[in-house]
C-alpha cells in the first residue's frame, strides 16, 4: 500500500534556472521563454541544491499584491528531487505530529506549533504531550546538503542552530523530552551525520544533546514530483529514519 502524504501541493509550475542570487532571489526561464524571479526562502549557502539550467517547481503566490509572484519550493538534481522551501519541513513535522506519525517518536498529542520556550528567547517548531503528558519539544532543521552517500547539517556556521540546541538539552534538564528533527529533504542520501567540517561547534553540541537525551531523527523524507493536466504537484511523506553514521573525514 502507498505511503499517504502528509502535505501536498499542486498548480506548480516547471521552469529552468537561471542564477540564485542575494540569497532570496532565483531567475527562473519558464516554458514559454519569459523570465521571472522566484523568491527564495533558503537563506543558507544551498551546496549541492542547484546548478544553471536544473529544472525547478514554482508555487504562484495567493497574494495578487505580493512583489515576487513566484516562490521556489523543489530543484531537480541528478539523484532527484531537493526540497528548499524552508517553511515545508516545520509543516510537514507538524501535521506528522498531528497523525501521530513522527518516526521515532510515537504517541503524540496537543499539538502546537512556534511556542515561545528557554532562557534564550527561542521559539519551538513543535510542541506537544507524550502519552504520560510530559512536554516534548520538537526542533526542526531543513538538511539539504549531500555529500556522497551523507545528507549533512549545517550547510553554514550555524550559532542559531546551536543555540537551540542548548535550548533542548536544558528541557530534558528539566524532565521534559526533546527532539532534533533533521529534515532529510532529498532522496538520493543513505545516512545522516552533522557537517563537522563547516561547523564543528554545531556538531559538538549535537554530540552532547545526544548524550543528554535529546532524541536525533534523522527524518527520510520522501517527495515526490508528478506532471498531470492541471500542472506539477508535489507530495511530502516521511517512511522512516536513516541511519546516523559517523562521516569519514577527509
Amino acid at each position: 500500500m502507498a505511503l499517504k502524504p502528509l502535505v501536498e501541493k499542486g498548480g506548480l509550475i516547471e521552469g529552468r534556472l537561471i542564477q540564485r542570487y542575494k540569497r532570496f532571489l532565483a531567475d527562473v526561464e519558464l516554458a514559454d521563454g519569459s523570465v521571472v524571479t522566484a523568491h527564495c526562502t533558503n537563506t543558507g549557502s544551498m551546496k549541492s541544491c542547484w546548478e544553471p539550467g536544473d529544472r525547478v517547481l514554482l508555487e504562484r503566490a495567493s497574494n495578487p499584491d505580493r512583489k515576487l509572484k513566484f516562490t521556489w519550493l523543489a530543484c531537480e538534481r541528478p539523484g532527484g528531487w531537493v526540497g528548499v522551501e524552508t517553511g515545508m519541513p516545520n509543516r510537514v513535522v507538524a501535521e506528522a505530529a498531528r497523525r501521530d506519525a513522527i518516526p521515532g517518536l510515537p504517541g503524540l498529542a496537543g499539538i502546537r506549533t512556534e511556542v515561545k520556550y528557554g532562557a534564550e528567547n527561542s521559539r519551538i517548531d513543535v510542541l506537544a504531550r507524550d502519552a504520560e503528558g510530559r512536554q516534548v519539544f520538537i526542533e526542526v532543521k531543513n538538511t539539504t546538503l549531500k555529500e556522497g552517500r551523507f545528507a549533512l547539517f549545517p550547510d553554514a556556521v550555524s550559532e542559531r542552530g546551536t543555540k537551540h540546541l542548548r535550548e533542548l538539552r536544558a528541557m530534558v534538564r528539566e524532565g521534559h523530552r526533546a527532539a532534533i528533527a533533521f529534515f532529510i529533504h532529498r532522496t538520493d542520501v543513505e545516512a545522516f551525520d552533522a557537517a563537522r567540517e563547516i561547523d564543528p561547534a554545531y556538531a559538538a553540541e549535537l554530540d552532547r544533546a545526544d548524550a543528554d537525551g535529546v532524541l536525533v531523527l534523522p527524518l527520510g523524507v520522501l517527495m515526490e514530483a508528478r506532471q498531470g493536466a492541471g500542472g506539477w504537484s508535489l507530495s511530502w511523506a516521511i517512511p522512516g529514519l536513516l541511519p546516523r553514521e559517523r562521516r569519514p573525514g577527509p
